[in-house]
Protein backbone atom coordinates (compact mmCIF):
# COMPACT_ATOMS: atom_id res chain seq x y z
CA UNK A 1 0.00 0.00 0.00
CA UNK A 2 1.23 3.61 -0.97
CA UNK A 3 1.40 6.72 1.15
CA UNK A 4 -1.24 7.65 -1.36
CA UNK A 5 -3.48 4.83 -0.85
CA UNK A 6 -3.07 5.01 2.55
CA UNK A 7 -3.83 8.86 3.53
CA UNK A 8 -6.85 8.09 0.73
CA UNK A 9 -8.26 5.34 2.70
CA UNK A 10 -7.63 6.92 6.04
CA UNK A 11 -9.48 9.76 4.94
CA UNK A 12 -13.09 7.74 3.91
CA UNK A 13 -12.53 6.14 7.24
CA UNK A 14 -12.10 9.12 9.15
CA UNK A 15 -15.04 11.22 6.93
CA UNK A 16 -17.40 8.11 8.00
CA UNK A 17 -17.04 8.24 11.65
CA UNK A 18 -17.45 11.92 11.60
CA UNK A 19 -20.73 11.72 10.37
CA UNK A 20 -22.71 14.54 11.64
CA UNK A 21 -20.23 17.07 12.00
CA UNK A 22 -20.38 20.29 9.50
CA UNK A 23 -17.82 22.69 7.99
CA UNK A 24 -18.43 26.09 9.25
CA UNK A 25 -19.13 28.14 6.26
CA UNK A 26 -16.12 30.13 6.86
CA UNK A 27 -13.37 27.48 7.29
CA UNK A 28 -11.41 26.02 4.14
CA UNK A 29 -10.89 22.53 5.61
CA UNK A 30 -13.61 20.09 5.92
CA UNK A 31 -13.80 18.11 9.86
CA UNK A 32 -12.53 15.13 7.69
CA UNK A 33 -9.41 16.85 6.64
CA UNK A 34 -8.61 18.36 10.02
CA UNK A 35 -8.49 15.15 11.71
CA UNK A 36 -6.91 13.27 8.51
CA UNK A 37 -4.12 15.70 8.74
CA UNK A 38 -3.93 15.50 12.63
CA UNK A 39 -3.38 11.55 12.54
CA UNK A 40 -0.95 12.04 9.67
CA UNK A 41 0.63 14.52 12.17
CA UNK A 42 0.74 11.51 15.12
CA UNK A 43 2.13 8.79 12.66
CA UNK A 44 4.76 11.50 11.45
CA UNK A 45 5.83 12.25 14.72
CA UNK A 46 8.87 15.32 14.87
CA UNK A 47 8.52 18.93 14.91
CA UNK A 48 5.37 20.63 13.38
CA UNK A 49 7.50 22.34 11.26
CA UNK A 50 8.99 19.22 9.73
CA UNK A 51 5.62 18.21 9.09
CA UNK A 52 4.59 20.62 8.08
CA UNK A 53 7.15 21.06 5.45
CA UNK A 54 6.16 17.39 4.74
CA UNK A 55 3.14 18.29 3.87
CA UNK A 56 3.42 21.20 2.10
CA UNK A 57 6.14 19.51 0.00
CA UNK A 58 4.26 15.83 -0.76
CA UNK A 59 0.76 16.32 0.25
CA UNK A 60 -0.44 19.57 -1.27
CA UNK A 61 -2.60 18.24 -4.19
CA UNK A 62 -4.53 16.64 -1.73
CA UNK A 63 -5.04 18.87 0.86
CA UNK A 64 -4.85 22.45 -1.67
CA UNK A 65 -6.72 24.05 0.69
CA UNK A 66 -3.81 24.01 3.74
CA UNK A 67 -3.97 26.87 6.10
CA UNK A 68 -0.81 28.49 7.59
CA UNK A 69 1.54 26.41 9.38
CA UNK A 70 0.07 28.09 12.74
CA UNK A 71 -3.59 28.15 11.59
CA UNK A 72 -3.48 24.13 11.03
CA UNK A 73 -2.08 23.76 14.95
CA UNK A 74 -4.55 26.03 16.33
CA UNK A 75 -7.22 23.60 14.45
CA UNK A 76 -5.79 20.55 15.85
CA UNK A 77 -5.81 22.09 19.14
CA UNK A 78 -9.74 23.27 18.61
CA UNK A 79 -11.03 20.23 17.60
CA UNK A 80 -9.41 18.05 19.07
CA UNK A 81 -12.38 16.42 20.92
CA UNK A 82 -13.24 15.01 17.36
CA UNK A 83 -10.85 12.28 18.29
CA UNK A 84 -13.15 11.09 20.85
CA UNK A 85 -14.99 9.33 18.21
CA UNK A 86 -12.27 6.62 17.83
CA UNK A 87 -11.99 5.82 20.83
CA UNK A 88 -13.29 1.85 21.89
CA UNK A 89 -15.49 0.63 23.66
CA UNK A 90 -14.85 -1.30 27.23
CA UNK A 91 -14.56 -4.93 27.88
CA UNK A 92 -15.20 -6.57 30.86
CA UNK A 93 -11.19 -6.97 31.49
CA UNK A 94 -9.11 -3.93 30.83
CA UNK A 95 -5.71 -2.81 32.01
CA UNK A 96 -4.59 0.59 32.95
CA UNK A 97 -0.65 2.39 32.52
CA UNK A 98 0.97 5.12 32.73
CA UNK A 99 3.76 6.81 30.08
CA UNK A 100 6.65 9.24 30.53
CA UNK A 101 7.11 11.84 27.73
CA UNK A 102 9.72 14.55 27.58
CA UNK A 103 9.43 17.89 26.74
CA UNK A 104 12.84 19.50 27.13
CA UNK A 105 16.04 18.64 28.44
CA UNK A 106 16.14 18.43 32.19
CA UNK A 107 19.03 20.42 32.07
CA UNK A 108 16.81 23.32 30.75
CA UNK A 109 14.45 22.64 33.67
CA UNK A 110 13.14 26.49 34.82
CA UNK A 111 14.83 28.30 32.58
CA UNK A 112 11.55 29.98 31.06
CA UNK A 113 8.43 30.99 33.39
CA UNK A 114 5.95 29.12 30.53
CA UNK A 115 7.57 25.95 30.75
CA UNK A 116 3.96 23.37 31.00
CA UNK A 117 6.25 20.42 32.16
CA UNK A 118 7.16 19.28 35.29
CA UNK A 119 10.75 17.03 36.53
CA UNK A 120 9.47 13.65 37.17
CA UNK A 121 10.72 9.76 36.99
CA UNK A 122 10.38 7.62 33.64
CA UNK A 123 11.47 4.36 33.23
CA UNK A 124 14.12 5.13 36.18
CA UNK A 125 15.11 8.13 34.63
CA UNK A 126 14.66 11.66 35.51
CA UNK A 127 12.85 14.04 32.90
CA UNK A 128 10.71 17.35 32.19
CA UNK A 129 7.27 16.71 31.04
CA UNK A 130 4.09 15.26 30.66
CA UNK A 131 2.38 12.27 31.93
CA UNK A 132 0.09 10.18 29.43
CA UNK A 133 -2.61 7.60 31.89
CA UNK A 134 -4.79 5.27 29.41
CA UNK A 135 -7.16 2.47 29.98
CA UNK A 136 -6.84 -0.34 27.12
CA UNK A 137 -9.55 -3.01 26.89
CA UNK A 138 -9.03 -6.73 26.42
CA UNK A 139 -8.37 -6.40 22.36
CA UNK A 140 -5.24 -3.61 23.56
CA UNK A 141 -6.93 -1.15 22.27
CA UNK A 142 -7.94 2.66 24.14
CA UNK A 143 -10.52 2.87 25.41
CA UNK A 144 -9.90 6.44 27.72
CA UNK A 145 -6.96 8.59 28.21
CA UNK A 146 -5.79 11.59 30.61
CA UNK A 147 -2.57 13.57 30.64
CA UNK A 148 -0.99 15.18 33.98
CA UNK A 149 2.57 16.61 34.51
CA UNK A 150 5.30 14.29 35.04
CA UNK A 151 5.63 14.97 38.44
CA UNK A 152 2.23 13.85 38.93
CA UNK A 153 1.32 9.98 40.73
CA UNK A 154 -0.47 7.99 39.09
CA UNK A 155 -3.07 8.23 41.39
CA UNK A 156 -4.52 11.33 39.35
CA UNK A 157 -6.00 8.67 36.53
CA UNK A 158 -8.00 7.34 39.41
CA UNK A 159 -11.12 8.81 37.46
CA UNK A 160 -10.24 7.37 34.13
CA UNK A 161 -10.70 3.83 36.24
CA UNK A 162 -13.90 5.12 38.04
CA UNK A 163 -15.91 5.69 35.33
CA UNK A 164 -16.39 1.95 34.96
CA UNK A 165 -18.26 1.94 38.16
CA UNK A 166 -22.35 2.60 37.04
CA UNK A 167 -23.43 4.26 40.56
CA UNK A 168 -26.75 5.87 38.83
CA UNK A 169 -29.06 2.98 39.55
CA UNK A 170 -30.55 1.01 42.96
CA UNK A 171 -26.93 -1.10 42.71
CA UNK A 172 -23.47 -0.29 41.96
CA UNK A 173 -22.53 -2.30 38.68
CA UNK A 174 -19.24 -2.47 36.91
CA UNK A 175 -18.82 -2.39 33.47
CA UNK A 176 -14.91 -3.33 33.39
CA UNK A 177 -12.36 -4.53 35.97
CA UNK A 178 -9.28 -2.32 35.21
CA UNK A 179 -5.59 -4.10 35.88
CA UNK A 180 -2.66 -1.42 37.00
CA UNK A 181 0.60 -2.03 38.58
CA UNK A 182 1.12 -0.89 41.98
CA UNK A 183 1.91 2.58 41.52
CA UNK A 184 -1.94 3.43 41.05
CA UNK A 185 -2.52 1.94 44.49
CA UNK A 186 -3.61 4.57 47.36
CA UNK A 187 -3.73 4.31 50.67
CA UNK A 188 -7.31 4.96 50.85
CA UNK A 189 -9.59 5.67 47.63
CA UNK A 190 -8.98 3.08 45.51
CA UNK A 191 -11.87 2.17 42.63
CA UNK A 192 -13.26 -0.27 43.33
CA UNK A 193 -13.00 -1.98 39.52
CA UNK A 194 -9.38 -1.87 40.18
CA UNK A 195 -7.31 -4.82 40.77
CA UNK A 196 -3.62 -3.74 41.53
CA UNK A 197 -1.27 -6.51 40.32
CA UNK A 198 1.95 -7.19 41.99
CA UNK A 199 4.91 -7.69 39.34
CA UNK A 200 5.29 -11.09 38.13
CA UNK A 201 1.57 -11.55 37.98
CA UNK A 202 -1.35 -11.31 35.53
CA UNK A 203 0.90 -11.56 32.68
CA UNK A 204 -2.29 -10.04 30.32
CA UNK A 205 -0.82 -6.38 31.71
CA UNK A 206 2.19 -7.55 29.30
CA UNK A 207 0.15 -5.85 26.31
CA UNK A 208 0.55 -2.43 27.69
CA UNK A 209 4.62 -2.94 26.95
CA UNK A 210 3.14 -4.01 23.09
CA UNK A 211 1.20 -0.76 23.19
CA UNK A 212 3.90 1.49 24.30
CA UNK A 213 6.47 0.18 22.20
CA UNK A 214 4.42 1.23 19.15
CA UNK A 215 3.86 4.24 20.17
CA UNK A 216 7.68 4.59 20.96
CA UNK A 217 8.96 3.15 17.64
CA UNK A 218 6.54 4.51 15.42
CA UNK A 219 4.97 7.76 16.63
CA UNK A 220 7.96 8.57 17.95
CA UNK A 221 6.38 9.58 20.97
CA UNK A 222 8.77 9.48 23.64
CA UNK A 223 9.70 13.16 23.03
CA UNK A 224 7.47 15.85 22.16
CA UNK A 225 8.70 19.74 21.26
CA UNK A 226 5.06 21.31 22.37
CA UNK A 227 5.28 24.75 24.77
CA UNK A 228 1.43 24.98 25.13
CA UNK A 229 -0.48 22.42 27.88
CA UNK A 230 -3.49 22.68 24.96
CA UNK A 231 -1.34 21.99 22.09
CA UNK A 232 0.23 19.06 23.70
CA UNK A 233 -2.91 17.49 24.33
CA UNK A 234 -3.75 17.71 20.91
CA UNK A 235 -1.10 15.78 19.89
CA UNK A 236 -1.42 12.97 22.46
CA UNK A 237 -5.76 12.57 21.42
CA UNK A 238 -4.35 12.77 17.44
CA UNK A 239 -2.13 9.84 18.61
CA UNK A 240 -4.34 7.74 20.87
CA UNK A 241 -6.69 8.00 17.73
CA UNK A 242 -4.10 7.27 15.24
CA UNK A 243 -3.60 3.94 17.20
CA UNK A 244 -6.82 2.88 17.08
CA UNK A 245 -7.64 3.27 13.57
CA UNK A 246 -4.22 1.61 13.04
CA UNK A 247 -4.10 -1.34 14.85
CA UNK A 248 -7.56 -2.31 13.61
CA UNK A 249 -7.35 -1.37 9.72
CA UNK A 250 -7.34 -5.30 8.73
CA UNK A 251 -9.53 -5.90 11.81
CA UNK A 252 -9.04 -8.71 14.30
CA UNK A 253 -7.57 -11.69 13.36
CA UNK A 254 -6.58 -14.43 16.09
CA UNK A 255 -3.97 -16.70 15.09
CA UNK A 256 -3.88 -21.13 15.48
CA UNK A 257 -3.94 -20.16 19.51
CA UNK A 258 -6.81 -17.34 19.48
CA UNK A 259 -4.18 -14.67 20.36
CA UNK A 260 -4.40 -11.41 18.35
CA UNK A 261 -1.68 -9.74 17.36
CA UNK A 262 -1.05 -5.77 17.59
CA UNK A 263 0.87 -4.08 14.78
CA UNK A 264 1.36 -0.90 13.80
CA UNK A 265 4.55 -0.58 11.77
CA UNK A 266 3.25 -1.00 8.37
CA UNK A 267 2.13 2.67 9.31
CA UNK A 268 5.16 4.49 10.04
CA UNK A 269 5.91 7.73 7.98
Amino acid sequence: MTTTDFITELFVRVDDALVGIRKHSQARLYPSEIVTLGLLFALKGGSERAFYRWVHRDLLPMFPNLPERTRLFELFATHQEWTRRFLAEPTVLGVADSYGIELIHPRRERRTSKQIGRKGLSNKRWIVGGKLGYVLNQWGRIVDWDAACANAHDQVFHPLIQQFVNTDGPQITVDMIVLTDPGFHAKAGDPINMKVCPHGTWNVRMVVESVLSMLTNVCHFKKARHRVWEFFRARLAFVMAAYNICVGWHGFRPDDKGFIPLHIAEFSL
